[in-house]
């Protein structure tokens, strides 16, 4: 039956991943014909193609591979910036006129209007009707790619056109062979639907509807939590009292028991023990664990007056808060911890007891808030990943602890959700709810992580657009041209070394994943 339970942990999980990443490509693909822009592909995976099946201009498949999906738009690379043969096109214009067919010999009615698709290569060749002679193509104009051949065909007075690149650098090699593929996908009508062609705002748009879908997500599936199931919220119950306090430091370093150092526990000296109910601290009524911590932690070496009730009796006691250094909470109540690990204490009164909890529905607006400090945590995370990964790095190859706060892969979320599925003391209802809660936290992750400024994440696009308008803008204001879209594809080698430092980080997260799991249930 645990078995079981585990499996179907595991199945909901990742269905709810796999339902995440095709919303998240959604999220990309509705704007993006919304803007008119033609997409060729929508696949949720990676490598070869399980399923697919076109549906208009755009084929809709899975991939065997299920780590991610992409959206395939036409024209994402402007064209070549060679001077004296294109005129770019401000922001958001589109060429105003053309020279006609008699005046340039080399375009015709058959010809592609947009610089891109006469620059990167795109076959177009004349109607079969207009072909004087077969295997000629009179009249017709054919570009073809670097490392093509110039020529033509005697007599016809049809000549195939080879662009070159100026430079023969790596660099601009990666560039060029990126441009060259997205031709393939070119076709006649397309110049005034492709990306790069789009004001800048729209592409923004396009890119962060994404990132901006698993937001919805995560809002969405915690408003469903919160009030429908509850969160668990500490009351004023007493769950366990502690004989003894241990500093922060020594029970974060993992001690359990009490040593002839550490000074008695206040709480229960003064007689409290499980199942207490505390109604009131020092003449003050709590209604709520907050409320009484908070008068607690004010009360360091000052007696004070705890009444309580025990099996319907009402009872006083007298206690003495100790001052001592406990953790500094973050808004998930997790413990806060600096750039080299260690945590954050601030000095206050403590008594060394613990509270019960109970489940309380939230109205569905207080969703905002957990799913906004969810993201802080999670950018947290993401601004110390480095280090996180080199923490992970050592307690995998090594015998020191791995932090539970710290970053893990897809394999990681799914033990998590298999221990927690079978978990037969935590009520059914609780664990499904746990389950989708892991499931908002995954859209969380995936929201933050690909608003990181670096291709080939969203993020990166965006600051592509963004570094775009600046210095156009900057053109204008210096009454300088117009420097026309900036060229993303000179970005493809930073795009593969972040590609390849992704795939690292992956390798090394799903390794410790599985041979030094982070364990929520002992």
């Amino acid at each position: 039956m645990i078995a079981l339970l585990m499996i179907a942990g595991i199945v909901i999980v990742a269905l709810g991943i796999a339902l995440s990443i095709a919303l998240h490509e959604i999220g990309h693909l509705l704007p993006a014909k919304l803007f008119k822009v033609r997409v060729t592909q929508y696949m949720v995976g990676f490598g070869p193609t399980l399923w697919s099946r076109r549906r208009g201009e755009t084929e809709y498949g899975v991939k065997a591979i299920p780590l991610g999906g992409y959206v395939a738009m036409i024209g994402m690379y402007p064209p070549p910036d060679e001077t004296g043969t294109l005129n770019h096109p401000a922001e958001g214009e589109h060429e105003s006129a053309e020279t006609p067919a008699a005046e340039d010999p080399a375009r015709n009615d058959h010809s592609p209007r947009d610089p891109y698709l006469r620059q990167v290569g795109a076959q177009y060749g004349a109607p079969a009707a207009s072909s004087p002679a077969a295997g000629t193509a009179a009249g017709g104009f054919t570009e073809g790619v670097e490392g093509g051949t110039e020529g033509g065909t005697a007599g016809t007075g049809t000549a195939t056109k080879t662009v070159r690149s100026q430079s023969t650098g790596i660099f601009q090699q990666l560039s060029t062979e990126a441009r060259e593929v997205a031709a393939e996908d070119l076709q006649p009508g397309d110049e005034d639907r492709m990306f790069y062609r789009l004001p800048i705002w729209k592409r923004i748009i396009i890119m962060l509807g994404g990132p901006a879908m698993n937001g919805l997500i995560a809002l969405a599936l915690t408003a469903g939590i919160i009030s429908f199931h509850g969160t668990a919220e500490p009351n004023t119950t007493v769950r366990e009292v502690f004989e003894c306090v241990v500093s922060a430091e020594a029970a974060d370093a993992g001690q359990t028991e009490c040593t002839t150092e550490d000074p008695a526990g206040p709480a229960f000296e003064a007689g409290l023990r499980p199942g207490d109910q505390i109604l009131a601290f020092n003449g003050e009524p709590v209604a709520t664990w907050d409320e009484l911590t908070a008068l607690i932690r004010e009360s360091a070496d000052e007696s004070s007056e705890v009444s309580y009730v025990r099996d319907g009796e009402e009872t006083t006691t007298t206690l003495t808060p100790i001052l001592t250094e406990r953790p500094i909470s973050d808004g998930l109540g997790r413990a806060q911890r600096d750039d080299d690990g260690a945590l954050i204490t601030e000095p206050v009164g403590f008594i060394g007891m613990g509270a019960d909890q109970e489940i309380v529905q939230q109205p569905f607006w207080e969703a905002g808030p957990m799913v906004w400090e969810q993201s802080k945590a999670v950018g947290a995370v993401v601004a110390n990943l480095p280090v996180r990964l080199y923490d992970v790095a050592v307690s995998t190859f090594t015998s020191a602890e791995r932090d539970p706060d710290g970053p893990l892969s897809v394999v990681g979320v799914g033990r998590i959700a298999g221990e927690l599925s079978a978990q037969e003391e935590i009520p059914l209802e609780s664990r499904f709810a746990s389950l989708i809660s892991l499931v908002a936290g995954v859209n969380v992750a995936l929201m933050v992580f690909n608003l990181i400024p670096l291709l080939p994440l969203d993020g990166g696009h965006v600051a592509g657009a963004l570094y775009e308008g600046l210095r156009r803008r900057l053109a204008k204001l210096l009454g300088r041209p117009d420097p026309g879209p900036f060229d993303i594809s000179k970005l493809l080698p930073l795009t593969y070394v972040v590609a390849g430092m992704l795939l690292v980080m992956g390798v090394l997260l799903i390794y410790a994943d599985i041979v030094n799991p982070i364990r929520l249930f002992e």
